[in-house]
Formats: structure tokens, sequence, C-alpha cells
């Protein structure tokens, strides 16, 4: 009791030193706790959004791009001999009165509900049942969403559907059961199927068919195989988990790199403890000596130190969580908008705290100090009574391990550069490889600093005289302490640097990409950026009236649709391009003529990152799901793209009109001649397409904005790295103090001997800047 009070009473007696280490550990807890609380809300969020809205569904029935057609269920409900069966259409829709959110319209049949979802009203609710049937555009909503966009029952709402206006009506309230289907269903608006039909322009189509499988592997693979027989081609049955697994594993690369980024600040941190409790060791090596002498055995000294490097962790991480709370609603909205960028449409109003991350930055913040102050309490403890009375002590330990030390973190570096060698698509694995690589260069940043300041001593003393040399001597004098605060710089600056000019890089290559693809001086899209069924295809009018207006001298037509399956999601990227547009493509596989000509043969062409994962190459053939049914499609080249990581299939619009039915058109790209004002097209264009809600765009304007794009996505990484940055010159700084505090006799002496006061500044500057 009398050594752990001891050991307090001294911390408390060197609060600066105290605090630069419980600092080092409540940043690293933040940036670890912040990164854990977006990525886990972000996840929660779609998580239980997507199963509020299957409900208790065990399979789905999907179609083609354009959905399924409405007598596919009627068929289904007469001869599919499964009676939970529920038809399903939705879509998106813009709140126009107010700055309001984006509505998740779900049009359900609600006598067909009671085995899926338990969230809407029964038949017995009184009258709301007959008015969501029979008032025109009638919607349910949360009474609480109700409230924020200001409509009661019977009241209106104006929404923008795609391209168009509609106005629905409340005809009540949604009735979750529980707190977590509340916060799942603040966006969404449930209507009938007929509705829902209507307001989102699917007149005679559903989205899918949510089936409830009878119980037993016998059971239900007769059920399935009965529905499967009265499917049309191109329907197919998935698991209702399939989508969810599928969108996490579009997002699982994202989370895991701000995850490493995060554990890279915390080791940061880390170093900051280490230094700590080493000064506070050095400061009492004559107290552990004496008490050694006494009688205190090694064992009782290990365990002092620590306990207070465990107290230290504690107060850190107890300062931290609260830092990384408030740090983790600030990135959550960098998070969920990057991922709305790359990904999917995500909407997350709170943070979501569970105990797992909770309890991982507890335990990372205080076992990590410990960690770190394992070697400072085996020097307290390892070393003979007499030689820990000594000051040369420990300087005299690590130089004898020094080589050692050198060597590990040599053989770091060769491990870590063969992982990055070694072909494996691991992301974990090549993470792996970097901290390896990371923890090689700290290892060897002590050896390294006391061999570079030997070679720049004589400079050092030619340049500054006798101060010189004496900043010089003193880095390895003390290196058990500078080279910890040069391993912790050395860990940040090339963190830095390295993610810096991966960034900068990438960027310089999307931008070339972009000058290179982006041929057309025009392009107009529609303002509302979705893809896949609920994407909103450009007026067939407005491509007409844009095709043929004078003063054009050429027209592209883009598309991208998404086909979904048990495996997962293919987008599809369908060009109704001239020749000299797909002269822009580049190919790492194949080239340009040749793809040309294979694709008018119904071949396709597949992005970079979609051979990557799929593992495709040049004359493979790909496996989609059409509208006639499964076919196979030869890949005709390999070309570069960094519009999405998943990767797309590019195919051309005959071919693709001859295997689906959908005919819409996401974008067109207008080629002007020679000489034509840029801003006089656009504003004939917008005569064209009158009040509808669409994105008419220069080149210049359209490679601006994919480039903030590119630095939102990026917004989360510098925010770490600032992060880490501080927390290192937060390192170098208590290193620097506690050595200049170490030697406050040997300065008094200086002084006494005729130094002056600007010398001794200089002398202590130049350690520093060593």
């Amino acid at each position: 009791m009398i050594l752990r009070l001891a050991g307090l009473r001294h911390l408390s007696r060197h609060p600066l030193q105290l605090i630069f280490g419980i600092v080092g550990v409540a940043l690293g807890v933040a940036a670890v706790f912040s990164i854990d609380l977006a990525n886990e809300s972000a996840r929660h969020a779609f998580r239980i959004s997507a199963q509020t809205v299957s409900g208790k569904a065990t399979h789905r029935i999907v179609g083609g791009p354009s959905g399924l057609e409405e007598g596919v269920y009627a068929t289904l409900r007469r001869r599919g001999g499964l009676r939970a069966i529920a038809p399903i259409v939705e879509g998106y829709a813009l709140v126009t009165a107010r700055p309001g959110p984006t509505l998740h319209i779900l049009g359900i049949d609600p006598f067909a509900e009671a085995p899926f979802r338990n969230y809407t009203p029964g038949t017995s609710a009184g009258d709301v049942i007959p008015r969501l049937l029979t008032r025109p555009g009638a919607v349910l909503l949360l009474k609480g969403t109700a409230e924020r966009l200001g409509v009661s029952p019977g009241g209106t709402l104006r929404l923008r559907v795609g391209l168009e206006s509609r106005n629905v009506t409340l005809a009540g309230f949604l009735q979750p059961g529980d707190g977590v289907t509340r916060q799942a269903l603040e966006t969404t608006a449930v209507a009938d199927i007929s509705t829902a039909q209507e307001l989102l322009g699917k007149t005679g189509r559903l989205s899918r068919i949510d089936l409830l499988a009878p119980a037993g592997a016998g059971e239900e693979g007769a059920a399935l195989s009965r529905i499967r027989e009265l499917l049309p081609p191109e329907a197919e049955i998935i698991p209702a988990g399939a989508g969810v697994s599928a969108m996490e594993q579009m997002t699982r690369a994202f989370s895991l790199n701000l995850s490493a980024l995060s554990l890279l600040a915390l080791v940061v941190g880390m170093f900051l403890v280490y230094n700590t409790m080493t000064f506070s060791v050095l400061q009492r090596r004559q107290l552990m000596g004496t008490l050694r002498a006494l009688g205190v055995t090694r064992g009782e000294l290990f365990a002092q130190v620590l306990s207070e490097a465990a107290i230290l962790g504690a107060v850190g991480t107890v300062l931290g969580l609260p830092l990384g709370f408030f740090l983790g609603e600030f990135l959550l909205g960098l998070v969920t908008r990057s991922i709305g960028d790359l990904y999917f449409a995500l909407s997350v109003r709170e943070v979501s705290l569970t105990a797992a991350t909770f309890l991982k930055a507890v335990g990372l913040g205080t076992l990590g100090a410990v960690a770190a102050s394992l070697w400072p309490a085996h020097e307290a403890t390892s070393t003979p009574t007499r030689d820990v009375m000594r000051r040369s002590a420990i300087e005299m330990g690590v130089r004898k391990i020094l080589p050692a030390v050198s060597a590990a973190g040599a053989g770091l570096i060769l491990l870590g550069a063969g992982v990055q060698l070694y072909p494996s698509r691991s992301v974990p694995l090549s993470f792996g490889g970097l901290f390896a690589i990371v923890a090689g260069y700290a290892l060897l940043a002590p050896g390294a600093t006391t061999l570079l300041v030997r070679g720049i001593q004589p400079v050092l003393a030619y340049a500054f005289g006798t101060q010189g040399k004496m900043a010089a001597r003193s880095i390895p004098a003390s290196i058990s302490r500078t080279g910890v605060a040069a391993a912790a710089l050395v860990v940040a600056v090339s963190t830095t640097v390295g993610i810096g000019i991966m960034i900068d890089s990438f960027r310089r290559t999307v931008s070339d990409w972009l000058d290179q693809s982006l041929r057309s001086d025009i392009y107009i899209s529609s303002a509302e950026d979705r893809r896949g069924p609920d994407r909103t295809p450009l007026p067939p009018d407005l491509v007409e009236g844009v095709s043929s207006a004078p003063g054009i001298q050429q027209v592209a037509l883009v598309s991208r649709q998404t086909l979904e399956s048990p495996s997962g999601f293919t987008e599809l990227f369908i060009l109704r391009i001239p020749r000299e547009s797909f002269d822009a493509f580049r190919f790492r596989e194949g080239n340009a003529r040749d793809a040309w000509e294979a694709l008018h043969g119904g071949a396709v062409i597949v992005s970079d990152p979609y051979a990557y994962r799929h593992g495709v190459r040049k004359g493979d053939t790909v496996r989609l799901r059409t509208d006639r049914g499964e076919r196979e499609f030869p890949v005709a080249g390999v070309y570069y793209d960094y519009s999405s990581d998943q990767g797309l299939v590019g195919i051309l619009g005959e071919t693709y009109e001859r295997f689906w039915d959908d005919r819409g058109v996401d974008s067109i790209g207008i080629r002007l001649p020679p000489g034509t004002p840029v801003e006089a097209a656009i504003g004939r264009i917008r005569e064209i397409a009158g009040e509808r809600p669409v994105l008419i765009r220069s080149n210049r304007s359209l490679r601006e904005a994919s480039l903030q794009v590119f630095d939102r996505t990026f917004a989360v990484t510098n925010v770490l790295r600032s992060l880490t940055v501080l927390i290192a010159f937060v390192g170098v700084l208590n290193a620097l103090m506690a050595i200049q505090m170490e030697r406050g006799r040997e300065h008094a002496v200086l002084r006494a001997i005729g130094l002056t006061p600007r010398q001794t500044w200089g002398l202590v500057a130049g350690e520093s800047a060593v």
C-alpha cells in the first residue's frame, strides 16, 4: 500500500509528464472509438433498415432490372401452394415542401402482410386500412416523422418521384413494436401496392415477392421447387439475407481501411505511454534501488509499475471515450456520405453504441498502456540493485540490445515486404504486412538515429562549434528516450507521407482518367443519383428532344443497371455511344478496336476492379441473369475504370435490348461543333428540359464534381492522419521535455561555468532540432 501511494505521489508531482501520457492514450482511444462508432452505426442502420423491410421473410423472388410482372404473384398465390407470400413495390421519393428526407416508399398488400411485418395496422385497426386502400395517394408514416414534416392525418405532402411531382395523403400512423423497428422506419412511407405502383411509375410491376418457406430442409426445398417451376425466365429465388450480405461486403474494405488507420493512431499513442513510464522509472531509479536494498521484491516493483500504467491507461481511456463519441458523431456524417457516394443511399440519424465497441476501446486503451510499460517495468526489476542506482544503467542496457532491436526491425520489414509480394487478395493480410513494415521501421529508428547523429556530428561541430557537438552527442547519450520519440515520429511521418502520396497519386490517376474519359462537352443526367431498379431514367421525350436538337454534333447515351443474384450484385454499364467515344476506353487486356467489333457480336467488356474481384480475364465468359434467363457472354477485354470499386460489366445497348426489356437512359453526353459556346448550348438544352429536375453540366463542372466526390471519400482518412500526427507531436514534445527535466542539474552546472542563457537555449533547441 505504501509502495502504491509513493508511486501515485510521484506521478502527481510531475503533472506535465502525467498529462502527456494521458493525452496520448486519450487521443488513441478516441481515434479507435470514433471510427468503430461510425462504422458500426452505419452498418447497424443499414442492417435494421433491411431487416425491418424484409420482416420474417426467408426468401425473395426478384426479377430483372424492371422487376416482375404482377401476374407472377397471382400465379404463385393460386398454384404455388404457399400461403405466406407477399408482393412488394419499393422506391424512393424526395420531400419537396421543405428540406426534408428522402422517403423510402414501401408498397404492400395489407391482407398478405401478417406473416411478415407487424408494424402496419392490422385489418381490424378501425378505418386506417380502408383509408389506405381507397384514398388516392394514401400513405402511412411514423407519428414522429409526420410531425417533423408538418403533416397530420388527412393532410397532404408533396413529393418528387424521379422527375415528377406527386401529392400523397397521410392516412394514419405506423405502429412499430419496438425502438429498433421505429428507428428503421423513420424515413419509410408505407402505401397500398397499387398506390406505390402509381407513385413510382411501376404500373403492373413488382419490385419483389417475399416468401416465408416452411421450416425443415425437406419441406422448404419442396416448397421452393414448386414455386421455381412457376417462375418466368427472368425471375430467381434468393435468400432474404443475400442482399444485406452483399451490401455489407461492398463496404467491408472501406471500414477495414479506417479501422487500420485508427489503430495506427493508438499505436503512436502507446509510444507516449512508453516514454512516460520510462522517464518515471528513471526519475525514481535511486528510490527503487533503495527499496530493492531494503527488501522490496522484484515482483512487487514490477506490479507497481504496471499498476501505474494501468491507472494512466484507465484515466486516458475515460477521457478518450467522450472525445471519441463526439468525434464519432462528426465522422459518421463523413462515413455515411462516402458510402452514399460509392455504394448505396444510407440514412443514419443517430450513433449506435454496442457493448463490443465500448469494450474494444476500453481494452485497447488500458491493456495497450500496460503493454507499453512492460519494458520499463522489466528494466526496473531485472537490473541489479547497484546498477539501478546508477544513472547510466538503463542507457547502457539499451545500447547493448540496440543491434538486436535493429535486426528485429529489419526482419519485420522483410517479412512485411514478403507479405506484400505474396499473391493474395486478403485485405487483412495486406494490412498485416503494412503494420509489420511500420513496426520494423519503428524498431530501426533508435539505431538509425544513433548512426545518423554520429555521422552529422562533425558537420554540427564545424557549423556551431562546441554547442553543436554537445547537441549531437546528447541524442545517443539518452537513446532510451530519444529513440522512442524518433520511433513515434517515424511511424507518424511515414504514415502521413505514405498516405498523402497514395491519395495524391490516386487523385492524379483519376484526374487523368476523367480527362481521357469525358469526351463530351455537355452531360445531362437525373438529379436523383440512384442506381439499379430505383434509378431515375431520363424521360424518352427529353432524350429524343436533345438528340434531335439543332447545333448538336454527336450524342452518347449511357445507362447503369444492377442485377441481383444469390452471389451478390452485378452492375451493368450500357453503352449507346458512337465509335469515337469508345476510343476513350483504356484497356489493360485487349484494345478498343477489337473490343468494339466483339461488342457488336454480343460480347461484353469488364472493368479492372470487376476482373480482379471475380478472377476474369479476356477470353473468359461471365454469366448474367437476363429477362430471357441466364446467359453467358464472352469477355472482349478488361478496361480501366475508377467509377466503381465493385466493378462494371460493359455491354452495347443493342445487345442489352436483346436480352433485357429495360429501355431507360440515365445520362446523355453531347458533343458540340468546334467553336460553339458551351453556356449558350446549355441554355438551349434547359429550354428543352423545361421544369424537370435534371442536371445539365459542362465537361469542366462534371470533372470538378467527380473530384469533389473523390476528396469526400478520403476526408475521414485525412482526419485520422492529422490525429496521428498530433499524437506524435505530443510524444516528441513529451520526450524532449523529459530529457531537459532530467538534465536540469547538468544545465545548471553549464550555467555556473559560464554558459549564457542564450547559449543554453541554443543547446536545447539544437538537441530538439537534431
